[in-house]
């Protein structure tokens, strides 16, 4: 009898390990804010989809630049894939050509590589930014594009 009774002590002494959750960031609780002027040339709006998590180290925004409006040249530590959701726009590696980018088109960006982004002069474009983060930090401004690089020259 004595044997039954420790037994069911030791049943109850287990401890069921706690099971992660799934989070749901419902759509009117996203933080929306004009691209600064310090890194962005015309008017761009981000909508904070998702921060880094210990999970997963990156963060997720909508980009919506209205025509003309590009980011400044710039780097991510552990780099960025953009998915571009509607419009044309373009986007330039430092020192290769100026590429046009268009719904439903990916662009993959590795670490440490200076680029920008933008919509094209007539159009406007929103992309999904999924960027890699390295102890808090995402990107490093540069400088700004000039109209010249812009226009391909």
């Amino acid at each position: 009898m004595a044997a039954s009774c420790c037994c069911q002590a030791a049943a109850t002494d287990k401890t069921v390990p706690e099971k992660p959750e799934q989070t749901i960031i419902h759509s009117e609780t996203h933080n929306r804010f004009k691209g600064a002027s310090d890194y962005f040339t015309g008017d761009a709006e981000i909508e904070m989809l998702f921060q880094p998590t210990a999970e997963l180290p990156a963060s997720g925004a909508y980009v919506t630049f209205q025509r003309g409006a590009r980011t400044a040249w710039h780097t991510h530590p552990a780099g960025q894939t953009l998915l571009v959701v509607s419009g044309k726009g373009l986007t330039q590696e430092w020192g290769k050509p100026v590429v046009v980018i268009e719904a439903g088109d990916v662009v993959r960006c590795p670490a440490g590589i200076e680029h920008w982004h933008g919509a094209a002069p007539g159009s406007t474009m929103t992309h999904l930014a999924i960027t890699g983060d390295v102890n808090g930090t995402n990107v490093e401004w540069l400088e700004k594009v000039s109209d010249r690089q812009y226009a391909g020259h």
